[in-house]
């Protein structure tokens, strides 16, 4: 067994795109328009598992757009994607200049989370051993749900 994808239902596939690839830093590897079924299926994945993604279209993530409007309430109850990212405080900080809000920030120096506009929960974990703790992150309060 092994793991290829997680699919996330989103309502505005060009908002969805701008946070997962713009902003969080994804890179979209495939798209699927079906127009029988009324639906796009767009693949992404990390920057670093690009390759092996593009070999075995695996890991990444599943954004599936209904083309016929639809409610998706709590997308809490999905639980949450997690990436490694190299940095996390400069990860954080980038988000937060592009207008994302850091729900809980990283004030261990190893764990943050965000979420989608579609409200999927997103875990940050710092590559390697958590960053020293500094500020603004060490004293920053949580926002929201995560």
């Amino acid at each position: 067994m092994r793991y290829l994808h997680t699919m996330v239902r989103v309502t505005d596939l060009d908002a969805s795109l701008d946070f997962y690839c713009n902003k969080l830093g994804l890179v979209e590897t495939r798209r699927y328009d079906s127009e029988q079924g009324r639906f796009t299926l767009v693949m992404l994945t990390a920057p670093k598992d690009h390759g092996r993604a593009k070999e075995e279209s695996s890991p990444e993530l599943e954004l599936t757009y209904n083309w016929d409007p639809e409610d998706y309430r709590g997308g809490r109850n999905f639980g949450h994607l997690a990436y490694k990212v190299d940095d996390i405080y400069a990860t954080c900080q980038r988000l937060m200049d592009d207008g994302v809000t850091i729900n809980r920030p990283p004030r261990d120096g190893r764990m943050a989370f965000i979420r989608s506009p579609d409200n999927i929960s997103i875990e940050l974990l710092q590559e390697g051993d958590p960053l020293p703790q500094k500020e603004p992150w060490s004293s920053m309060q949580n926002t929201g749900e995560w």
